[in-house]
């Protein structure tokens, strides 16, 4: 069940025997492709680096996560349709022209590198922070000057969204990444959430 306001989230467990421990996001989603192709279960993953731990308040100390510190957090998954193929992504999808004037993010974590892109995005809230920009090349400075700290927001140039599904499209081809890493070129991304659908450790 997604998280609620005023409620708990997570519980104390640590990974369990037949967990996966991944380094990064886009490690995490390599596991869960593999897994969706295979017709296997999602298996329980234990975070040790990456955008969607840091969001959780993980760290890199991988025996934490069989300790009696380890925390169990139900997250939502996220689904893109890019170039009529199917991705997974753990953490977000950010596509974006060569200067990054153009940007479409679509955020289930808070962080994507150093930058706080998705400051108001919750991993198990259903839904996805879906930010459209199109920018002057005299705005560029000036929001990736505030991006660290999740000032950014909000920004005339800037459409922001937050729903379980959406439509994305620009006037140009952009380069496409899941979780950091570069899938290909698109222009017409369609992404969606699956809610509360897998379990993590950090």
């Amino acid at each position: 069940m997604t998280v609620a306001k005023g409620k708990a989230w997570g519980w104390s467990s640590p990974l369990p025997a037949e967990g996966v421990v991944v380094a990064d996001d886009a490690a995490a989603r390599r596991v869960l492709e593999a897994a969706r192709l295979e017709g296997r279960p999602w298996p329980v993953l234990g975070l040790v680096g990456g955008d969607l731990c840091r969001t959780l308040g993980g760290g890199a100390d991988a025996g934490r996560l069989w300790s009696s510190a380890a925390m169990t957090f139900p997250v939502d998954l996220g689904e893109a349709l890019v170039d009529g193929r199917l991705h997974l992504f753990m953490a977000h999808l950010v596509a974006h022209d060569r200067l990054w004037t153009q940007v479409v993010a679509a955020m289930n974590a808070q962080w994507r590198g150093r930058w706080n892109l998705g400051p108001r995005a919750h991993p198990n809230d259903g839904l996805l922070d879906v930010y459209e920009a199109r920018l002057r090349l005299g705005d560029l400075a000036k929001v990736r000057a505030r991006l660290h700290h999740g000032a950014h927001l909000p920004h005339p140039r800037i459409r922001e969204r937050r729903v379980p599904a959406a439509q994305l499209e620009a006037d140009r081809r952009l380069a496409v990444e899941l979780d950091g890493e570069r899938v290909g070129r698109a222009s017409n991304l369609s992404v969606r959430l699956v809610p509360d659908a897998l379990r993590v450790v950090v």
